[in-house]
């Protein structure tokens, strides 16, 4: 079984931390790291199938992180983790999904797959989800 890339932003340690231990649960490989300026230097040389950027980070908003993403990257799929930001429609232009406060794990895990394309797809991601959701 072929596990697809992440490639996560998000300076909130307990965050990262957090969502990287549950998108591996589900069946993802995961490459997290708190700096937005060095994930521009590392997204040239990591492999990945998605990125997923948090919205709040201390250098650069994530729709900025994103916007100089696709400079390199121009059909890299990402998704960004809002929160409580209201974003505009010039915001979500470099993203291909977006997560908001309300955005359930199951959710998150859902769009994520979403972006990714078929061919890369985990066979076991939804069931684990849904068992990890009906736990908590």
């Amino acid at each position: 079984m072929h596990k697809s890339n992440i490639f996560y932003v998000d300076d909130d340690a307990s965050s990262r931390l957090m969502l990287t231990s549950i998108l591996r649960d589900v069946g993802f490989e995961v490459i997290a790291i708190d700096d937005a300026l060095d994930a521009l230097e590392m997204v040239e040389a990591l492999p990945f199938d998605v990125i997923v950027l948090s919205q709040k980070l201390d250098q650069m908003t994530g729709t900025e992180l994103a916007r100089e993403i696709r400079g390199f990257f121009p059909h890299a799929p990402i998704v960004l983790l809002a929160g409580e930001t209201e974003l505009s429609a010039k915001d979500l232009a470099y993203v291909d999904a977006y997560c908001d406060e309300g955005t359930t794990l199951n959710e998150l895990v859902m769009t994520i797959e979403g972006v990714i394309p078929r061919v890369l797809m985990p066979t076991n991601s939804g069931g684990s989800a849904a068992a990890w959701a009906s736990s908590t």
